[in-house]
């Protein structure tokens, strides 16, 4: 729907286009979709839940590990109840005010796990390369400090992002190729110079990602240098374990996202950023119990722990 005079007229909502328009495939991406949430809501709640109960869990790593929990469940509910509400009943219309809020919720969220990766990333680094001054370096203080600040960076990066992308003008068409509203489509769809938009993601936004990654691969490369001068075989293939999860979870995060991003406007394909906003916007927030609980043999007691405390009840 459109209101204005003469030449000019302003959207007043948008049509997600989505996926597909054939209804049987509609009906199989729907039944995907829902398996996909309900999985990542089951499996980040289980995180939370064990974390909360469990007395043996109550350190720095799975306090930083349950906020992940969080911020992935709240990441994943962003996009997927209306991607699914749109294959499931075709209504593909969302309000201006609405994509607005979906765009800012979900960088703020996006944002946030991307520092709090760093987090859990440096909580790592100072368990592996400083385990006398662990609790130390890791203290409730710290940890609280760290959370505050990741969701500080997350909500003023998400602010300054979404003012700017809907301080544009839509004027030729209000369809958006894509089952969310996210920057790229939206920055094809405006009538009006993107530049300053397209210059502060690829800067700021950009930047953030970039440091983040790069802090993260820092402080890995100190963590191997240290875990290297572990004498026993079984020492290093611990400290390893531990943190191989971590590290497959960013490298798909960080990987599908800086793709998205970090490339040129000219070069964006919306049929691939749709493929790949599948991956970091549906697929990771499932996979991060499930990466997390398999490859943690003390998420994996807790689990047990649990389900002998409720048998025994």
């Amino acid at each position: 729907m459109r209101l204005g005079k003469q030449n000019h007229t302003s959207v007043t909502e948008f049509v997600l286009l989505g996926f597909s328009v054939d209804p049987k495939k509609q009906t199989l991406l729907f039944a995907l979709g829902l398996l996909v949430y309900l999985l990542t809501l089951a499996g980040n709640l289980a995180i939370i839940t064990l974390v909360c109960i469990d007395q043996c869990l109550q350190t720095p790593m799975y306090f930083l590990l349950g906020n992940l929990s969080f911020i992935e469940i709240c990441y994943s509910s962003t996009t997927a109840p209306k991607m699914l509400w749109d294959l499931l009943m075709g209504n593909k219309t969302i309000t201006f005010i609405g994509c607005a809020l979906q765009l800012y919720f979900f960088g703020t969220l996006g944002c946030t796990e991307c520092v709090l990766l760093i987090a859990m990333a440096y909580d790592r680094y100072a368990a592996i390369c400083h385990p006398l001054r662990y609790a130390l370096l890791m203290s409730q203080r710290i940890c609280w400090g760290l959370l505050a600040c990741s969701w500080t960076i997350g909500n003023l990066d998400s602010i300054m992002n979404t003012a700017l992308v809907f301080s544009l003008d839509f004027c030729h068409s209000n369809e958006i190729d894509h089952f969310f509203c996210d920057i790229p489509p939206l920055l094809k769809l405006s009538c009006s110079d993107t530049s300053v938009s397209q210059l502060v993601t690829f800067n700021i936004s950009g930047g953030i990602m970039i440091v983040a990654f790069s802090l993260i691969l820092l402080s890995y490369s100190l963590i191997v240098s240290s875990v290297l001068k572990i004498h026993t075989a079984q020492g290093r293939l611990k400290a390893f374990s531990t943190c191989a999860s971590h590290l497959t979870v960013v490298s798909i995060f960080y990987g599908t996202i800086m793709y998205t991003y970090l490339r040129p406007s000219s070069s964006h394909s919306m049929e691939q950023d749709r493929l790949v906003a599948v991956l970091y916007a549906i697929l990771t927030p499932m996979l991060n119990p499930l990466i997390y609980s398999l490859r943690n043999k003390e998420v994996q007691r807790a689990v047990w722990r649990a389900l002998s405390k409720n048998k025994g009840a």
